[in-house]
């Protein structure tokens, strides 16, 4: 297993982070195989596991905590904050108020005093950057975490966190963690750029593209909508839809890639994601113990040149064949209110 250091943290993690979304009610129901499958995790090297409040409506976390017992020292643990957990106000965003409660929760489920990697995760327009990176401060100060990040932020954002923190004494954001894989390059375009200038480091998840570059998902095969993000967000895979079509058109010629190389289609994703001197790390999300030994198989997997080439020529770089971000959207891009003048806001004729 190879490794690199966390956005200056000096923090040493895995090229290959364990997510664990898939851990729980929505994925892998049963906890001792999820434990099993921690547990082989860190055996092949992995050091490094991502989880959040939200999966599985925290059942993640606690499966997380119960797997690390007698191992917490040698794990970087990250979680995330932000989705709403439960009906009425202020029981999601990124105030003070809800961050500072929702951090003891996750300890608690967690079974630990500390974790390493707190990350923000969406932004949210109605709570002023500077309240969220104080109460951030205040936690690494306090010993609850060692340092926090963000997820899927814009760039514009991501600057605005770290000017923010300069201009008031703030800790700042030493990570951030995109969508990115073989079909969502947009990131290229300013995300890693943005990352690589502010010293961040870079934690990218859905390197399958949302079980697009499985294998299990060819042009003319069937898609099980039972399980996984299937079941989640059916629209995403409906084969009657321009941008499924790209996708799975996509998907053919890669095969071809990774078939001239005598690797499977997800070593090849992966080995993607991870070659992009921006990035520090890939999430991949196993649900069984066969989808880790898989993973834990092709990573040793380094693309060259001429490979990277090709994957050029057949997705451009700084492309997207499709909305990567499945759970948000901007405000002013689903509310039109945001995006049009008011009739007092138009000029008379």
């Amino acid at each position: 297993m190879r490794y690199r250091v966390l956005g200056g943290t000096g923090i040493e993690v895995s090229i290959h982070c364990l997510g664990t979304m898939m851990f729980g009610a929505i994925g892998n129901t049963d906890h001792d195989d999820c434990v099993r499958i921690i547990h082989a995790a860190l055996d092949a090297g992995i050091n490094f596991v991502d989880t959040a409040d939200m999966y599985s409506a925290g059942e993640s976390e606690e499966i997380v905590g119960r797997a690390l017992q007698g191992r917490r020292a040698d794990v970087v643990l990250a979680t995330k904050v932000h989705f709403p957990d439960g009906d009425g106000p202020n029981r999601g965003g990124n105030s003070r108020r809800w961050i500072t409660y929702q951090v003891e929760r996750s300890l608690r489920r967690l079974r630990t005093d500390w974790i390493d990697l707190y990350q923000i995760h969406r932004p949210d327009y109605t709570t002023d950057i500077e309240e969220t990176l104080s109460v951030l401060t205040d936690l690494v100060r306090a010993g609850k975490i060692r340092a926090f990040g963000c997820s899927t932020f814009p760039p514009a954002d991501i600057v605005e966190a770290h000017h923010v923190a300069e201009r008031r004494g703030l800790h700042r954001f030493r990570t951030e963690q995109p969508p990115y894989s073989l079909l969502a390059r947009g990131i290229e375009t300013s995300v890693l750029p943005t990352c690589a200038r502010l010293g961040m480091g870079v934690l990218t998840w859905s390197p399958l593209a949302a079980g697009f570059l499985s294998g299990k998902i060819r042009r003319g095969q069937e898609i099980d909508m039972s399980r996984g993000r299937a079941a989640l967000q059916p629209q995403r895979y409906d084969p009657s839809l321009p941008t499924t079509r790209r996708k799975l058109d996509a998907v053919e010629q890669l095969v071809e890639v990774a078939d001239d190389l005598g690797v499977t289609l997800p070593d090849l994703a992966v080995a993607f994601a991870a070659a992009h001197p921006a990035v520090t790390s890939v999430i991949t999300g196993p649900r069984t113990m066969a989808h880790l030994t898989a993973t834990l198989e092709g990573a040793s997997l380094t693309l060259d040149d001429a490979t990277l080439d090709r994957l050029d020529e057949i997705v451009p770089p700084g492309t997207d064949l499709y909305r990567a971000d499945g759970a948000w959207s901007p405000p002013w891009l689903t509310d039109a209110r945001l995006r049009r003048r008011t009739p007092e806001d138009r000029p008379a004729a």
